[in-house]
């Protein structure tokens, strides 16, 4: 019996017309569709494609056994993931096992920044397994915003909010063009370090880029405290231009 496929299909920022052709034609002819949500909730990939699922798939959510829970620094937080990665793992080389072929939704880009590369990581060697490129959710932030994110020489830095605010002010003085990702909780710090490096005033805030409830807002204008998860900053490069 010949082994199944699992494919990595990324699903772009949140449009379904944004999907590449390759990715709908996966999903519509898809056996098994796998994808990731928080317990409780319907989870922000499957809500991307409803209605395109075929009526015979079976589904097969899996569920973080933590999100925001417990501080990313502490022990825990990495042994509970790794289980959680070596589980959904054993499920999905056991449907390739039997043949089967399982589409695995992955929002944006399967390789950058999403929970699917921890599956790939393990999955590799193990299994057949194809990954199918996305538009990424800060292509469509800074699409959202109506301005070019680079002009000329310009040099794009793409950073994560949870690094120490130190660390994100010395990297955001050093760049022309900025992206910060997984902002959430750390949108004070960001802020801080936004304003040491002297971009604070040039920065907006995309939440849900390229998705219903898109909003689009000056940093230094948006409303205090947490932020959604689909949350990206966007500063703007000034660089040469004819």
């Amino acid at each position: 019996m010949s082994v199944g496929t699992i494919y990595g299909v990324g699903l772009g920022p949140g449009d379904p017309d944004l999907m590449s052709v390759r990715a709908d034609r996966l999903l519509r002819g898809a056996q098994h569709v796998a994808y990731f949500r928080k317990a409780g909730r319907t989870g922000q990939a499957r809500k991307i494609v409803n209605g395109m699922i075929p009526e015979t798939a079976t589904e097969f959510p899996m569920e973080y056994p933590v999100t925001t829970e417990i501080a990313v620094t502490d022990p825990r937080y990495n042994a509970l993931l790794a289980d959680f990665y070596e589980d959904c793992t054993a499920r999905l080389k056991d449907l390739s096992d039997q043949g089967q072929n399982v589409v695995v939704l992955c929002e944006g880009d399967p390789f950058f920044y999403g929970s699917f590369m921890h599956l790939y990581s393990r999955l590799r060697g193990e299994a057949p397994v194809e990954v199918v490129p996305a538009i990424t959710g800060m292509s469509g932030a800074w699409t959202a915003t109506g301005d070019p994110i680079t002009w000329g020489d310009d040099v794009l830095t793409v950073l994560v909010g949870t690094l120490p605010e130190a660390m994100l002010a010395e990297r955001m003085a050093r760049t022309d063009a900025l992206v910060v990702m997984k902002i959430g909780r750390n949108i004070d710090k960001v802020k801080r370090a936004l304003k040491s490096a002297g971009l604070y005033d040039r920065a907006w805030i995309v939440e849900y880029a390229q998705m219903p409830n898109q909003t689009v807002t000056k940093l230094s204008e948006a409303c205090d405290g947490i932020t959604p998860y689909f949350s990206i900053i966007i500063v703007h490069g000034q660089g040469r231009r004819p």
